[in-house]
This record gives structure tokens, sequence and C-alpha cells, in this order.
């Protein structure tokens, strides 16, 4: 069961934040504070008091804006301390979900609150102590075994590639609703800090994976570095641009820079492709 406070400066929506935890049998107590000096006074005593003291705080449903210190100043501060509650971001506003996701937010809950997007931040969080949990039993359960057993020589198993585990479509999540894209329909994808957003023909999607992870796993389906921000499916290149020692893509109506690292493979590999 879980011990949450919400922070919220504005207390109709702070109690109407309330009035939804509290009705969610998965949280023990729901408690809230207006202003991020409560919410910093209530969480320090929390984290004095330990995990298991009666003020103990699972996590804390933070709006980004307030009067003084914003939600993602608290989430700064938080993160210096060795065990902090988790965070879940409950805004208006999307323009921060990556400097969010960055802070290690479990989840970003756009205003207004829908019951069931909060009951799957909720899940979220559930899910993420769980695995917490079970982390920390299996480290003991090994550091006992460790005691107890002598090592034994194993075999190395097959090898699994990169492209044998990639599949055909990727997870994103929109409105707090998971879909699926096909790789084939993503034209181009850019860095966002350690997130990468993808870009298909019908808009772009936000996912939590580095560009690196993308470039590893999607080479064998044509993907190719061209910038320190970009990747770019081979097949969705329409022009090749070289103006004044600078090379760029149009990828539908996107012109990309190529850096000039990348430019000469570029190039060979369009040259082989246009000539099969």
């Amino acid at each position: 069961m879980l011990r949450v406070l919400a922070v919220d400066d504005e207390k109709p929506l702070l109690e109407e934040l309330l009035y939804l935890l509290r009705s969610d049998p998965r949280v023990h107590s729901a408690e809230g504070a207006s202003d991020a000096t409560e919410a910093l006074r209530r969480i320090t005593r929390a984290l004095e008091g330990g995990p298991e003291g009666a003020d103990g705080i699972d996590v804390v449903f933070l709006d980004i804006h307030m009067a003084g210190l914003t939600g993602l100043d608290i989430a700064r501060l938080l993160a210096g301390f060795a065990r902090p509650p988790l965070i879940v971001f409950v805004t208006a506003h999307e323009g921060f979900a990556v400097q969010a996701f960055d802070l290690k937010a479990v989840d970003y809950v756009l205003k207004p609150v829908r019951p069931e997007r909060l009951a799957e931040a909720v899940r979220r969080v559930c899910a993420q102590l769980g695995r917490a949990q079970e982390a920390a039993e299996s480290a003991a359960d090994r550091a006992d075994r460790a005691v107890h057993s002598v090592p034994v020589p194993r075999r190395p198993g097959p090898e699994v590639t990169i492209a044998d585990r990639t599949p055909d479509q990727i997870a994103v999540e929109l409105g707090g609703v998971t879909r699926f894209v096909a790789i084939a329909d993503i034209a181009y994808v850019e860095a966002q800090g350690d997130y990468a957003r993808l870009y298909t023909d019908e808009g772009s999607h936000l996912v939590r994976i580095p560009l690196s992870t993308l470039e590893e796993r999607w080479a064998p389906r044509g993907f190719v570095r061209i910038h320190r921000r970009h990747l770019v499916a081979l097949g969705r290149i329409d022009e090749l641009r070289l103006d004044a020692g600078t090379t760029s893509v149009r990828v539908g109506s996107a012109e990309l820079q190529v850096s000039r690292r990348h430019a000469r493979e570029l190039r060979e590999l369009l040259m082989r492709q246009a000539t099969g």
C-alpha cells in the first residue's frame, strides 16, 4: 500500500488530486502540501524517519509550476538523497517531459487529470517499487548463496544478436495509452538527451531510449546515423543536397543536416542503393 504526498499550490486541484488518490485501493494514505516549503519539510521528516517510519513517503505527485521553487527544483534536491521517494509529475504543460524523465520521474501526467490516467501512474509506481524490492531480495539471496556455494564452470550458450531480438514494432505512449508503431513507418529519429523522438508520416513520439541504442538495434533495418542528433531510414531519404561544402538530406518535408564525419559514408550507401 502506497504512502503518497501530493503537492500543488492550487487548492482546488490539490483537493481533487487527493480525492482521486484516496479512492484508489492501492493507496494507504495521501496527504497534501500547498507549496514547496511545506513539501520539503514533510519529505525531510519522512527521510529522517526512514522508509519504515511513521511519516514515510513512497511517492510524491508533484506539480511543476509553483511559486518559489518549482517541482523540477524539488526533484533535483531529492536526487541528492540516498533513498528518495519516487516522483510523478502532474502538470498542465507538455514541454517539461524530457527534463522530468532526466530526473528519473516514474510518470508524467497531464492536467486535467483523468481518473484512469492517474490509476495508470499509480500502477507504474507500484510496479517500480515491486521491482526494487525484488532486486534487493535477489541481491541478498545471491550474497547468501555466494557464502555457501562453489562456482561451477558454465558452457557458453549461443550468442543472441541484436537483430535476433529486434521486434518489428516499438511501444510508445500517448496520453496514457500504449501504442505499437511499426519500425517500417519511422522516417527518422532525433536525439533529445537520453531519449529519442520518432518521426512518422502521422506525427512524432518520445521514447525513453538513447539514440545510440536505436542506432545499434536498427542498423540491420536500414537506419543510418547522419549526425549526432539524427538517425535516418535510408529508404526514406528523398534528396541528398550539397551546398557550399555542407551536406543535408530531405526526408519528407524535413531537411536534416549531415555531419562531415558521416557525409562520405552516407553518399556511398545511397550510391549502392541506387545501383542495386
